[in-house]
């Protein structure tokens, strides 16, 4: 299979780019590497994020493969959410800039108010 060139402006690779570089689907997906979860817990647990944002998100990563729903037939249906095979496969490469955000955030706000 052809990997593509980011480079090109017609590369079908900036799609995947704009997906894992979205703030909601990486928070979604970190969120995620501790097992699957049900709506209500992803929204606690990410803060912040709208149900209409988290909705639009949960089905775009569904779309892309990286996240399956998985509905249970009990009254009020239960929905869990949960990675798949290709989305555990981002974990590593997401923690490492995750870990790299946490441990560089002071230098960046600092840099940020000097330039204010």
């Amino acid at each position: 299979m052809d990997t593509g060139d980011v480079f090109d402006p017609n590369c079908p690779t900036r799609v995947v780019l704009d997906r894992i570089g979205d703030k909601w689907s990486v928070l979604v997906l970190l969120s995620l590497t501790e097992g699957p979860m049900r709506f209500t817990q992803l929204r606690a647990r990410i803060g912040g994020v709208t149900p209409k944002v988290l909705t639009q998100t949960l089905r775009a990563m569904e779309q892309d493969g990286l996240v399956t729903r998985e509905v249970f037939a009990e009254v009020p249906p239960r929905v869990e959410y949960e990675l798949t095979t290709l989305g555990r496969s981002l974990r590593d490469p997401v923690s490492v800039v995750a870990s790299w955000a946490e441990e560089h955030v002071g230098e960046i706000l600092s840099c940020r108010a000097q330039s204010a």
